[in-house]
């Protein structure tokens, strides 16, 4: 960040809510379908049909309320959103204004310094997705796709307290976290069902008043944010900086040019004519539903963490890797309870090896070849002794390739590891006799020739021989 400014940045997340329906009609929200086969009379606003609200988005907007630590409403209201565009059959959408189902909560992130920081959440309400327009493959035209129209969204508004695009990103994760251990959302971003603007101005460092902001429309992935609001913060500085003044507009950006552009002037509020909608009641939500809703909680994904740390003896670090999915999450607690190692072995093979044989074929934890108790089977064995760590590698990669479990591996390939003491010290014995230089090197103090040792009994066992044991022989052998 430049010195001499302060960034102030605040993000609108749409969230699309994870139900088979659209939010007031009977429509599939099904993704992938082919143009404009999923958007029926309600959807594309036909005189005469009347909307009927999905009870299943009223459920989802209260749990996220309440992992927040934020007021469900007893009564909400549906507003129209009037303005014209052509992915938008109706002519306006169907939102909520003053009356939003949910309000005053909060996010707690890690700000630069790894210090807790809360961030404000204004408000959490209900609406409708538009269609889309197309561009690709129509010249010098744009076609209309309205399977997305009618689509349920909550869209989470936060107060303007980030500092930089990193603590954007961190609170933006947490969300997007929060959202799919709630089972809410899906989450993915390249479908749109989790998408985001941001609101970005820039202030002298010291300045209480806001500086005139932009928004930063439609960015769909955590590097494109990242990366969209530092070039905006730095335009903003240079445009001030040289006399000039920041316009209040909406703006895109180009992740091929790595810019951002002008879209079109900002509006408000105002001008978009909301009043409520006359053919929707009002939401309206008792006690005892809010308490059904609190009970049917998930444990969420800083208990969760918390609870690895305590209960498991993780590292903190590990378990915050661990607890970033509830998918994943459930597989390592799965991968602890079918094995008799410690909690933190079965963590750092979940970490290293297999999130990284998912991260290098870009696969979640939901496409893992290997399952949960096959993994613990490995585990056991290295557990017992019956493989050395180097070995459960090869062993691993074997099970990816789907040539079985870790014990039909171990049996097939013969690679059992050696524990017999007496087997072990003749293949000292052998590697000491031919190494005779060495050895005397070794025995005038240059100790750093252990590592030389033991890599040529290894090598002469295969890696088959059990480290500790090498080691030791290996020690009383040269000090005799």
């Amino acid at each position: 960040m430049r010195a001499g400014w302060e960034v102030v940045i605040g993000l609108e997340i749409h969230t699309q809510l994870a139900t088979r329906s659209k939010i007031f009609s009977g429509a599939s929200t099904a993704y992938g379908a082919e143009p404009n086969t999923q958007a029926c009379l309600v959807d594309l606003g036909y005189p005469g049909v009347l909307p009927v609200l999905n009870a299943e988005v009223v459920r989802m907007a209260t749990l996220f309320g309440l992992a927040v630590n934020a007021t469900v409403a007893r009564r909400s209201v549906f507003a129209r959103k009037n303005y014209f565009y052509p992915d938008l059959p109706k002519g306006y959408q169907i939102s909520q204004l003053e009356l939003p189902i949910v309000e005053h909560g909060e996010m707690v992130i890690q700000d630069a310094d790894g210090n807790e920081k809360r961030i404000g959440i204004t408000r959490a309400h209900l609406e409708e997705d538009a269609g889309k327009s197309v561009h690709e493959g129509f010249e010098g035209q744009s076609g209309i796709d309205l399977n997305r129209a009618g689509t349920p969204l909550l869209e989470i508004v936060s107060e303007p307290d980030l500092r930089s695009a990193k603590e954007a990103v961190a609170y933006l994760k947490k969300i997007h976290t929060i959202v799919r251990y709630l089972g809410i959302s899906d989450g993915n971003m390249q479908e749109g069902s989790f998408r985001c603007d941001a609101n970005v101005s820039v202030r002298p460092l010291g300045q209480q008043e806001l500086g005139t902001r932009t928004e930063l429309k439609n960015l769909n992935s955590f590097r494109f944010i990242e990366k969209a609001i530092n070039y905006e913060i730095e335009r903003q500085i240079d445009l001030i900086e040289d006399g000039g003044k920041v316009v209040q507009e909406t703006r895109l950006y180009d992740s091929d040019k790595d810019e951002t552009r002008s879209m079109r002037s900002k509006e408000e509020a105002n001008d978009y004519r909301y009043f409520p909608d006359p053919d929707l009641l009002p939401i309206e939500i008792s006690d005892e539903y809010i308490e059904t809703q609190r009970r049917a909680m998930p444990e969420l994904p800083d208990a969760k963490q918390a609870r690895f740390v305590e209960a498991y003896g993780l590292k903190s670090d590990d378990a915050a890797i661990l607890t970033a999915s509830r998918a994943l999450a459930d597989y390592f607690e799965a991968v602890v309870e079918a094995t008799d190692a410690k909690a933190q072995i079965a963590a750092n093979w979940v970490i290293g090896d297999l999130l990284g044989a998912l991260n290098r074929e870009g696969k979640e934890i939901e496409d893992s070849r290997i399952s949960a108790v096959d993994l613990a089977g490995l585990v056991n064995r290295i557990h017992d002794n019956t493989i050395s760590g180097k070995i459960a590698k090869q062993v691993f990669d074997a099970m990816w390739d789907g040539e079985g479990d870790a014990d039909a591996i171990i049996e097939a390939k013969g690679l059992k590891q050696i524990t017999d003491s007496s087997a072990i010290e003749a293949v000292v014995d052998k590697v000491i006799e031919a190494n005779p230089s060495q050895v005397a090197e070794f025995r005038a103090g240059k100790d750093k020739l252990m590592g030389y040792f033991v890599g040529k009994v290894m090598q002469e066992t295969r890696g088959q021989a059990n480290p500790g044991q090498v080691n030791q022989i290996l020690k009383d052998k040269l000090k005799g």
